[in-house]
């Protein structure tokens, strides 16, 4: 063959046949990116009618199967199921001998490391826990997002090769995260892009109460550049009237919260709270400032009534508050 008759990468042969349990969002996006590295998916489960057509538009032609088939079929299996649904699932597959001795069985929870693969372990499984932290929307947008995506990986030591390159090849960056540090790593994903859709979906909201007519317009730069000075700055880049001592101008916020959307005031205390904490702990906030605010939201969070703070009026955040808990996220999804 001359060097101008290169072959066509669809005609290599492929490395791993693959097999998806659960068609949501994530698997199918997941199985696509594994067959443009060459393998070569074989087989999907999937119940709903939505789960069926995005495995059609993902996967096309892979046939839609029973999930013991599909580890019947295939070397490499996603399981790709919600986290409560995950531990009954490989103990049935594992229980029915579905589950086959040198079959890598990889799930995506961010919840569960790889100890949840335990029952497939000891039917001869290798387990892998590859979590993506991305959002996905079941569409072949999702495939062009792995580029450059952080995943979650949890494995036994031997196999912990394996799972990174696995994740190299889907375009990801492996990122381990011991086992029992899971449920805290998923929890910080939940707080910084699950709970960031509520508030987003919330500051549109009131804009729209306020008369704007696009809030998305107006909100979208400030709060990109608000993400990537706090990604480099970390509180170093917290700004507004929280982080300045405005008791004045929070005291009006709850006013207006309370008058035109009750629903989202508990959650501007909460978050105006921690900010303080924030603020003081790192000095952007004066303690002769806090006080007064501090009384502020403590006031509105108790209906109005006047009374002490919980470490408020000593200029000082709690010894077991925000800071305490350490950052959180929400899927997962990364997801």
């Amino acid at each position: 063959m001359s060097s101008s008759q290169q072959p066509d990468p669809r005609d290599r042969p492929a490395r791993l046949t693959v097999g998806v349990v659960g068609a949501g969002r994530v698997g199918p996006a997941l199985a696509a990116s594994l067959q443009l590295a060459g393998h070569r998916p074989v087989a999907v489960s999937g119940v709903s009618d939505a789960s069926r057509r995005r495995a059609g538009l993902l996967l096309p032609d892979v046939p839609l199967v029973p999930p013991a088939e599909v580890l019947d079929r295939a070397e490499l299996v996603l399981l790709t199921v919600p986290d409560d649904a995950l531990p009954g699932l490989v103990a049935g597959l594992a229980e029915t001998g579905a589950v086959r001795p040198g079959q890598l069985l990889v799930h995506t929870s961010g919840r569960f490391g790889a100890k949840v693969l335990d029952p497939a372990l000891r039917a001869g499984a290798l387990p892998l826990a590859l979590h993506p932290a991305m959002t996905f929307t079941g569409t072949p947008v999702d495939v062009q997002r792995l580029a450059g995506c952080s995943f979650g990986v949890t494995a036994p030591e031997e196999l912990r090769m394996a799972a990174e390159a696995l994740v190299i090849e889907m375009g990801g960056e492996p990122e381990w995260v011991a086992e029992d540090r899971r449920p805290l790593y998923h929890a910080a994903l939940a707080l910084g892009a699950n709970h960031l859709v509520t508030l987003v979906a919330q500051a549109m909201e009131l804009l729209r109460e306020a008369g704007v007519e696009a809030p998305d317009r107006m909100l979208g730069p400030l709060l990109g550049a608000a993400l990537d000075n706090s990604l480099r700055s970390g509180d170093a880049a917290l700004t507004g009237p929280v982080a300045r001592g405005d008791a004045g101008t929070v005291a009006a916020h709850v006013a207006e919260l309370r008058r035109y959307a009750p629903q989202t005031l508990a959650g501007y205390l909460a978050m105006a709270r921690a900010t303080a904490d924030r603020a003081l702990a790192h000095g952007l906030l004066k303690p002769e400032l806090a006080e007064d605010l501090l009384v502020v939201l403590a006031d509105s969070a108790s209906g109005g009534a006047s009374g002490g703070t919980t470490g408020g009026t000593t200029g000082r955040p709690d010894a077991d508050g925000p800071d305490a808990d350490g950052p959180d996220e929400a899927q997962g999804g990364t997801r």
